[in-house]
């Protein structure tokens, strides 16, 4: 009887499956061709990023490997723009529409890993791809080629965008490049992101804000004369204290967390000098910025009751994602003629060792295709500089399985998917996806129209204005 059912079972998928490849038309067959073609390239391209794992602004070679083999598919590549040495822009066509899609290549520090079901890091405290950052550049920018490949025959007429965009997980490298004005002439965004699961995203993000808190004292020696001392980590300490209690008073949507980053060097000194890292986030940007008012005056009660000096500086924040539903269907449509991934059964004992490692329930890979939701109205989750980029130009999200059901994102578990065959195929289906919609885009006016339709309706009369400090953006100075 189970012999009979899984003959069953399979025949179905197999005729489900070619029923699937039959509604795919020859243009969007091409499409699938180009990302198979330059298969091996982004593979490599993709597990050097993983090996080198560069941080916030200093993915100085990873930026290079993405923009140099641009360069080499006869895009027309500008290196350091908006002030960011390893922000790049990649361009191929003329005309509109103009159709973009985000790269993002930053790691995350702490958690390097081999690529094994198991925690072993490559170099312990080293970074690590935990987010899969380096599947996200190679395959948005495999899309990209793809449509330049359709543009360069003749087939459609336009301009295709590949935006490298690093920082995605410190300071949020995008807000610079938004300011630069560099999406002013783009039609609409694509992104992608790596995940457990395969969905056109219509779901929002939390909006943010990052902000550092510096208290000034007078160092004394702790035993024999602390009250000629006037304690920094004292108003350190109260602060987060008043920070924990305001919890109690902010709504449900509203997450706070800190870090401290300076709190004194020794136990015999009354420390001088303190520092904490705020970051306070919300569903909504109008409900945010009152909680980060707050949070910034009670630096000054802090500071009152310890008797020392304070300081607020705004490293920077970001918008909620500007759903576009419209947007959601076609890529949806897409998803649903690639039809799910299909994973070996190494593969499958991969991710269920993972499943086993981080106390998951052991069920492998989901690569059902999921259906397009419902947008909540208050999502939870992370936050992402994807959210400015669609407030400035209208946005479709895809999320793509590179992990196994309910791993842990930012985590080893993640890098060591990112290394191997699991992460490589949800790359090369996020590309094929990416560039399938884009396709749709322009060949379709009225379907570009209805999602610029909504974007303008959605963003309403709201104006954006990025919240970061004025001046260049933080990049480190070597």
């Amino acid at each position: 009887m189970k012999t009979k059912l899984l003959l069953i079972a399979t025949l179905s998928f197999a005729i489900t499956t070619s029923f699937s490849q039959k509604k795919i038309g020859k243009t969007k067959k091409a499409i699938i061709s180009s990302v198979e073609n330059h298969k091996e390239d982004l593979i490599n391209i993709s597990d050097e990023i993983w090996s080198l794992a560069e941080t916030a602004f200093e993915e100085n070679k990873s930026s290079k490997l993405l923009a140099d083999y641009a360069e080499k598919q006869g895009f027309k590549v500008e290196r350091g723009v908006a002030g960011i040495p390893t922000a790049f822009v990649a361009t191929y066509g003329s005309g509109r529409p103009v159709i973009s899609v985000l790269g993002e290549f930053d790691a995350l520090p702490g958690i390097s890993q081999k690529a094994i079901p198991t925690k072993d890091p490559i170099n312990e405290g080293e970074p690590g791809h935990g987010c899969g950052h380096n599947l996200f550049g190679s395959a948005s920018l495999g899309a990209a080629i793809a449509i330049k490949e359709l543009i360069e025959s003749g087939k459609i007429k336009g301009t295709i965008k590949f935006f490298g965009t690093p920082s995605e997980e410190k300071y949020f490298g995008k807000i610079w490049m938004v300011r630069a004005g560099l999406w002013n002439d783009v039609d609409v965004n694509i992104s992608w992101h790596p995940a457990a699961e395969i969905k056109a995203d219509v779901q929002s993000s939390l909006a943010l804000v990052d902000f550092k808190i510096e208290f000034y004292g007078q160092s004394a020696h702790a035993s024999a004369d602390p009250w000629n001392g006037r304690s920094a980590s004292d108003a350190l300490e109260l602060y987060t204290t008043g920070i924990n209690y305001y919890r109690e008073h902010v709504k449900p949507t509203v997450r706070m967390h800190y870090h401290i980053q300076d709190a004194g060097k020794v136990v015999n000194v009354v420390p001088d000098y303190a520092r904490l890292w705020m970051r306070v986030r919300d569903t909504k940007r109008s409900g945010l910025m009152p909680v980060y008012k707050q949070a910034m005056k009670m630096a000054e009660g802090a500071a009152i009751l310890a008797n020392v000096d304070y300081k607020v500086s705004l490293i920077s924040g970001i918008y909620e994602v500007l759903v576009n539903r419209e947007g959601g269907k076609i890529m949806q449509n897409n998803l649903e003629l690639l039809g799910p991934i299909n994973y070996t059964d190494e593969e499958i004992s991969f991710g269920k060792k993972i499943q086993e490692a981080t106390g998951k329930k052991q069920v492998g890979m989901d690569s059902a295709i999921k259906p397009l939701k419902e947008t909540r109205e208050n999502p939870g989750g992370g936050s992402t500089d994807v959210g400015d980029v669609s407030w400035n130009v209208a946005n479709i999200n895809l999320g793509v399985t590179t992990a196994p059901k309910d791993t842990p994102w930012h985590s080893w578990a993640v890098v060591a998917c990112g290394g191997m065959s699991i992460g490589h195929k949800g790359m090369l289906y996020a590309s094929k996806a990416m560039a399938m919609t884009m396709l749709d885009l322009f060949e379709n006016p009225e379907l570009l129209k209805k999602v610029k339709a909504e974007y303008v309706k959605r963003k309403g009369d709201e104006v954006y204005k990025a919240i970061i400090p004025d001046g260049p953006p933080p990049v480190p100075v070597n």
